[in-house]
């Protein structure tokens, strides 16, 4: 059976840790030859990519790792950073909530997940409920990486 992913590192500058940060990530191998991919799985620090973005890699021997380069293709996804602030507030009431919106998420722990926002998904909803729950100080989140089409949503 042929291989159909493969880990990709992803070496940056995280703002929510405020370091260096190596990840990681699952990626549909869409070229092996050229070094094209597929990102598969939602990163939880923060790279500027989203699921389903197209990009480029290779082979780095001082990685002994097939190392992200750059981005060749945007999917109009974009992926949000979760923090709950609350203190024993259980975070998959959340991650439910947006599971309804059509927004698959990663829990990393009980306080931080990231969150998936598919190309059809319309932002303001997801936005406004986001908003709702961080004006009462349950949760903060971060768009680290949000689409050209997510920020136009805002627009409306």
């Amino acid at each position: 059976m042929a291989e159909t992913h493969s880990k990709i590192l992803f070496r940056f500058h995280s703002a929510i840790l405020d370091e260096e940060v190596v990840e990681t990530i699952w990626s549909q191998i869409i070229d092996l030859e050229k070094g094209i991919f597929k990102l598969d799985n939602v990163p939880f620090y923060g790279p500027l990519i989203a699921t389903e973005d197209i990009f480029y890699a290779k082979y780095d021997e001082n990685e002994e790792a097939i190392v992200y380069k750059e981005t060749i293709s945007i999917s109009g996804n974009s992926i949000i950073q979760v923090v709950i602030l609350k203190d024993n507030y259980d975070k998959e009431i959340i991650r439910e909530k947006l599971k309804v919106m059509n927004c698959r998420s990663e829990g990393f722990n009980e306080k931080y997940f990231v969150v998936e926002i598919k190309k059809e998904v319309d932002y303001v909803v997801v936005k406004h409920f986001l908003n709702e729950y961080s004006e009462l100080e349950v949760l903060d989140f971060a768009e680290p990486c949000l689409s050209k089409k997510h920020s136009d949503d805002l627009l409306k």
